[in-house]
């Protein structure tokens, strides 16, 4: 049944410009004006910005955070106002970066949208009884009723009814993901209903080719665009879990659990064992503070922020959400459409051949001729694609042809005529029998073509199963035929002229691959991706591409056969398969969600309409910029260009981003963890606390700082070369390995101030302190993320944030806030004391780590 305004059987046009209450000479201004209040303006129904207050709010939201309030909180209930205020600004700094980030992202989104066409050209008058004139409007003013011009390479701005068309085509790759234009033409009355939407002209499209004028029916929200949207994109945009969030979710609920144990611990130990009561609560709060990594937020988001910064910079990618920075860092597998991704949108010719399948330069040379002369005479108003790659295929062969031909006719391809004619002429032509005749040359579908040659049934058939045999190979296979005839006195070429035809061969043209294609999918393949291919062509077409691209298609699937599959059944499937053809936009979004469920981190790479689904079931979705505005909204990244190689940039720039969030979290836990059992140990040991809240405030400080250079380290080479992710496991087993062995250095620490002062408790606390720093400064060097020498020296960030812990370590007891917090100077043994201990460890970090990357595979 054919859609109409009223959602019932589409009616005549003169029915439906009555329903309208408009006509051909469209509307006058007034009754625009009402109309526009009446129906809103044309923009697609989307969701409200969120505003600055509301973004601060959800950089709240995650768990780390909430664990800093909730130990502000209670640090503030103790009087402990100098840890509750140090707290309250990480967290203020960590949203307030969060937030600044994702409004410049979705501002530099929204500025895309000003490189799209917005205004329409649209039949108006002034008064009832004026004339109608052509007017140029933004496409937002549209309303029902008004008559809108199109043309070759207009977007068409609201749903139509065509009341006129000439030769048009229209591409809605955007609505349906079919690569090739489609027909539109308005019905005769004779013919009754004409097929859906064949006089439908959909919002989003665009026209291929030809002229039309046609009337609005929809707008805004009514449009069938609009109707393609999931739900969840008509309100507030609901995202699913991503790998991000698991991986940080898991890693702060793991730490919680580990606090949660680790205060009650403190405060029951040292009651049993020292018969302290309360006065340790402030001490067991500045333990769970010291083992929380305070700045987790602000170095994730001040690492994802400075790798969206500089992939913006360049224009090529834009994050709208950094966490999908990490996202994209972490995928395994990237799904993407053929058309414009793997292929630059057009063809070229691969072979003209006989009817035997042998080379024959003799059928490009008739082809040629076809295509120059039907060019030059049709007045097309957009040349044909295809006809366009056969003369580029023929080069200097071109010019010959128009100097040995001169064109008497042409017949063009029409909706439902899909070959051509050129009808030339050439007095004397030793190619021709009768001297002065005229030659007519067809090219167009085998079928059409050969039921118009003087063949018998067997060789018709032969010949159809050869040109077969070259689509299957993913070829489009156009026949050429010629045959003489004398000029036609009194009357045009037409039709029926085009019978008795020789059959000269075919010419089988493929879709030109993407330049930068086989490149990015082999450095891709480095990188530890697997790509995917989900197309809406033929499958020996999409087959075709990947081979020529050097990605082995191996057995194509077709959407009709997932749709016999239940979900448990497509998961291995969709594991094991490259190519994916004929889908719709739900076969595309089952894939994709059979990826997820198989543990994989799924991309996809779409921007039409119909990708929406696809685009919001994947962990990360990428559009480019050129799609559709609400596959642009939808996709997490807007790339500049619908090009793998930009992708691949912002791959690297996701895994330098968790790579340093990853060494961040190995140095500070490791370092937190190993305090934290030697402050246990010592308390229980020792007659005094190991260390007051005060100087575990003060030291948390200066690492806490220090650590966000980190944000700026150069990722190893290594790490770029495989998938990144915070996988919780790995993390605990290393902090577990390095925390014990920073718990012994600490130990040896206890023991060399033991020995030298004979327990002082303030040479034990400055002596403590000193040591702490000057550890966590060696760990920040050695268990970076680009440590190896030949990777090059540290950032100056690191170098600078080493050194500066380093000399607040050594000289902060000397200096006169020492006495401030219980800390006093050391003798000089002690510090060579102090310095062997950190040789030792220091000999011992860098063994550790070299069999952690061994038994890594690193």
């Amino acid at each position: 049944m054919a859609w109409a305004p009223d959602g019932g059987q589409a009616g005549s046009t003169l029915q439906a410009l009555r329903e309208l209450a408009s006509g051909p000479r469209g509307l006058t201004e007034d009754e625009a004006e009402l109309r526009l209040v009446r129906h809103g303006a044309n923009v697609l129904p989307g969701r409200r910005p969120a505003g600055r207050l509301r973004r601060f709010g959800r950089g709240l939201r995650d768990p780390f955070t909430a664990v800093l309030l909730c130990l502000g909180l209670v640090s503030a209930a103790l009087a402990s106002w100098g840890t509750a205020c140090v707290i309250t600004v990480l967290v203020t700094v960590s949203a307030a970066l969060r937030t600044a980030g994702e409004h410049r992202a979705d501002r530099a989104a929204a500025s895309l949208r000003e490189l799209i066409a917005t205004t329409a050209t649209v039949r108006r008058r002034p008064a009832p009884d004026a004339p109608p004139a052509h007017r140029e409007l933004p496409v937002d003013e549209l309303v029902p009723g008004d008559v809108v011009v199109l043309g070759p390479g207009d977007l068409v701005p609201a749903d139509l009814r065509l009341l006129r068309a000439t030769g048009l085509t229209v591409h809605e790759a955007a609505l349906t993901g079919e690569s090739a234009p489609v027909d539109k033409r308005v019905p005769d009355l004779a013919e009754g209903a004409a097929a859906d939407g064949e006089y439908l002209c959909y919002q989003g499209s665009s026209v291929v080719s030809g002229t039309a004028t046609g009337v609005v029916v929809a707008t805004g929200g009514a449009t069938r665009l609009s109707g393609a949207l999931p739900d969840s994109r008509r309100g507030a945009r609901e995202r699913r879990t991503t790998p991000f969030d698991r991986s940080v979710n898991g890693i702060a609920w793991t730490l919680v659990r580990f606090m949660l144990l680790t205060a009650p611990l403190v405060l029951v130990a040292s009651a049993l064992l020292r018969g302290r009561g309360m006065e340790t609560l402030p001490f067991a709060v500045a333990v769970a503070v010291g083992l929380t990594p305070e700045m987790l937020p602000v170095v994730v988001t001040a690492a994802l922020a400075r790798g969206a910064a500089a992939l913006a910079r360049g224009g090529e990618v834009i994050v709208r959400r950094l966490p999908a920075l990490h996202d994209l860092g972490a995928v395994d597998v990237l799904c993407v459409d053929k058309t414009g991704t793997l292929t630059q949108d057009r063809p070229v010719l691969d072979r003209a051949v006989d009817g035997h399948g042998a080379d024959d330069p003799e059928v490009l040379h008739w082809a040629a001729v076809n295509a120059l002369w039907t060019l030059q005479l049709a007045e097309l108003p957009v040349p044909d694609a295809l006809d366009e790659a056969v003369l580029d295929e023929a080069g200097d062969a071109v010019v010959d042809a128009g100097e040995e031909y001169e064109g008497v006719a042409a017949l063009p391809c029409a909706p439902g005529r899909p070959l051509s004619t050129a009808v030339v002429r050439r007095a004397g032509d030793s190619r021709f029998a009768l001297a002065g005749s005229h030659l007519l040359v067809v090219k167009g579908a085998p079928e059409e073509v050969l039921e118009r040659c003087a063949l018998d049934a067997p060789e018709r058939e032969r010949l159809l199963r050869r040109a077969g045999e070259l689509a299957a190979d993913g070829l489009r296979v156009l026949a050429v035929a010629r045959a003489e005839r004398r000029p036609a006195q009194g009357r045009a070429y037409g039709p029926a002229d085009e019978r008795g035809l020789d059959f000269t061969g075919f010419v089988a043209l493929r879709d030109a691959v993407a330049p930068t294609a086989a490149e990015a999918l082999s450095v891709l393949a480095d990188r530890g991706v697997e790509v995917k291919v989900l197309t809406g062509d033929h499958p020996g077409t999409a087959a075709r591409v990947c081979r020529e691209l050097g990605l082995e298609p191996g057995e194509v699937i077709t959407g009709s056969h997932l749709d016999g599959l239940p979900d448990e059944e497509l998961a291995p499937l969709a594991a094991r398969t490259t190519v994916f053809a004929r889908c719709a936009p739900e076969h595309k979004a089952r894939v994709v969600r059979a990826l997820r469920a198989g543990g994989r981190t799924t991309g996809f790479l779409g921007d039409g309409v119909n990708d929406l689904a696809a685009l919001r079931d994947a962990d990360v979705g990428v559009c480019p910029r050129a799609g559709v505005d609400v596959a642009r909204e939808t996709a997490d990244v807007v790339l500049a260009s619908k090009d793998l190689t930009a992708l691949d940039r912002a791959v690297l720039a996701g895994r330098r981003s968790t790579g340093n969030i990853a060494a961040y979290l190995r140095i500070t836990l490791s370092s937190n963890f190993g305090n934290v059992i030697a402050m246990l140990v010592a308390g229980l040991l020792l007659p005094f606390l190991p260390m007051l809240p005060a100087q575990v405030l003060v030291q948390n400080l200066c690492f806490d700082a220090a650590q966000l250079a980190l944000a700026f380290d150069r990722p190893a080479a290594a790490t770029l070369h495989r998938p990144a992710r915070l996988r919780p496991r790995d993390l605990l087993r290393f902090v577990t390995a390095f925390g014990l062995l920073n718990a012994a250095a600490d130990v040896a620490t206890f023991a060399v101030l033991a020995l030298s002062h004979g327990g002082a408790e303030e040479a034990f606390h400055a002596g403590w302190f000193t040591e702490n720093l000057l550890t966590q400064a060696m760990v920040m060097l050695l268990l970076r993320c680009g440590r190896h020498a030949a990777e090059g020296p540290a950032p100056g960030p690191i170098r600078l944030a080493t050194t500066a812990l380093a000399v607040v370590g050594l000289l902060l007891p000397l200096s006169p806030l020492g006495p401030a917090l219980s800390m006093t100077g050391l003798p000089a043994v002690s510090y060579a004391l102090l310095a062997g201990v950190l040789v030792v460890y220091g000999v011992g970090l860098v063994v550790a780590r070299r069999r952690y990357e061994r038994a890594d595979g690193r």
